[in-house]
């Protein structure tokens, strides 16, 4: 194994985002990648297997240029440039950052993070549907509504159009009070939070006593038909596949949708089918229909997010084999008894007719 000694300068304006509070962005690219970082007068010397040592030179250069650019490190962006240094994807996080959607109401950019991030974005511009499935914290709604408002400024689309069905996850809250909107609300206020933050409250009540942003229950799109408006249904794996089939019949000309779910998180009746899952069977192979399928390698949310998420993944996985092999065995055993009672002979106690 041979030893590769490398230096990376650091401009003293960069050095507190590249590195993090106390170093600590550089702790953890020395224990990922097994390097010995020194950091002394604005310089990075890295010591260790030549191998290493180039990713870690490739993250760090990485890291910097998204500096250079006004990004702010987070611990998500280290690990994300380390997850793709493993694949030798490290250039990708660059290419990544140079999509921008569009500036939240205060001046924030808002950007894909990851490659499947990037993707779903890219889908959602060449397709009329795209259906954005994925786990917590990957970022399907929030983009979604950065797509929605971008084409609603950019003239686009005439209106904005955002519906959930209105379940209760897990719980039963009874009758809540106030009016209609009171009630719906609750079920709606993720869309709101985004709404929120990227148009402000004062643009979106503007845009919405005109008429102009819509947000409602999916029950609410029956018999309707939605043209030139930029349609989100949230929480999709909680519809039925008669309402799914509602929903996509609904839009007109102009229009362009976006169906988001998490297939891990159903709050349908045990039992119950779900519409996303119906969906993306007999929808899958239609030309004008985008899948975007995000992993726990796509959350963004924060670093322990994604360990909860690749956590139950791995214990569903190890559920759902358990549950396999008990049913083959059950049927195995069953296959077993049944030949055995053949066997005996007439007569003989427990003996079956064929």
């Amino acid at each position: 194994m041979s030893l590769l000694e490398t230096i990376i300068d650091v401009p003293a304006e960069h050095e507190k985002n590249v590195f993090g509070q106390f170093d600590a962005y550089v702790k953890l690219i020395e224990k990922t990648l097994n390097v010995t970082i020194i950091v002394r007068n604005g310089e990075i010397k890295l010591i260790g297997d030549n191998d290493n040592v180039t990713k870690a030179k490739s993250v760090f250069t990485q890291l910097l240029e998204l500096s250079k650019r006004g990004n702010t490190i987070t611990e998500q962006s280290v690990n994300y440039a380390l997850a793709l240094s493993f694949d030798h994807k490290e250039s990708a996080i660059v290419e990544i950052d140079q999509d921008l959607i569009c500036h939240t109401i205060a001046g924030k950019p808002i950007k894909p993070k990851t490659l499947g991030q990037k993707a779903y974005v890219d889908q959602i511009r060449k397709k009329m549907i795209t259906f954005g499935i994925g786990p917590a914290g990957t970022g399907k709604t929030y983009l979604a509504m950065a797509m929605a408002i971008t084409a609603f400024k950019n003239d686009e689309v005439s209106k904005i159009i955002l519906t959930r069905p209105a379940i209760e996850a897990g719980e039963k809250l009874g009758f809540l009070p106030g009016d209609l909107q009171s009630k719906v609300d609750p079920y709606l206020r993720p869309l709101y939070d985004a709404l929120y933050q990227i148009m402000g409250a004062e643009g979106y009540l503007k845009n919405t006593e005109k008429g102009l942003i819509e947000v409602a229950p999916l029950a609410y799109m029956r018999g309707r038909t939605l043209e030139n408006a930029f349609i989100i249904l949230d929480e999709a794996q909680n519809t039925t596949p008669a309402q799914m089939k509602m929903f996509l019949t609904r839009i007109g000309f102009g229009s362009k949708v976006i169906v988001t779910g998490d297939l891990s998180q159903k709050d349908l009746p045990s039992g119950a089918m779900s519409g996303l899952d119906v969906a993306i069977k007999v929808l899958s192979k239609i030309e004008d229909i985008g899948f975007s399928f995000l992993s726990g390698k796509d959350v963004v949310r924060h670093p322990l997010v994604q360990k909860i998420v690749m956590a139950y993944d791995a214990y569903e996985s190890k559920l759902g084999d358990t549950k396999e092999n008990n049913r083959k065995f059950s049927r195995k055993s069953k296959k077993v008894t049944i030949q055995n009672m053949e066997r005996r002979k007439p007569g003989d106690k427990g003996h079956r007719e064929k």
